[in-house]
């Protein structure tokens, strides 16, 4: 059983000089690093509103409120 190999031949392969290298202009020019994104920055105007702190403070406290409960009533 022959397995077949996704990678092209590089005999068949067009654009390919010998010993494999690409001559110039067969490959398109590569994007600029220098680019900053698609639009211009745009910083956060806010930080957290109210509600979701509120939401964790009250949540570390039941949990936290929970463990002294449990270690209070395994000391008895």
């Amino acid at each position: 059983m022959t397995t077949n190999s996704p990678d092209p031949d590089p005999r068949n392969t067009t654009g390919l000089e010998p010993g494999g290298s690409v001559p110039p202009g067969e490959t398109p020019p590569a994007e600029a690093s220098t680019a900053s994104g698609a639009g211009p920055h745009r910083p956060l105007k806010r930080g957290w509103s109210k509600g979701p702190l509120v939401a964790i403070v009250l949540l570390a406290v039941l949990v936290a409120l929970f463990f002294l409960a449990y270690g209070i009533v395994l000391a008895l």
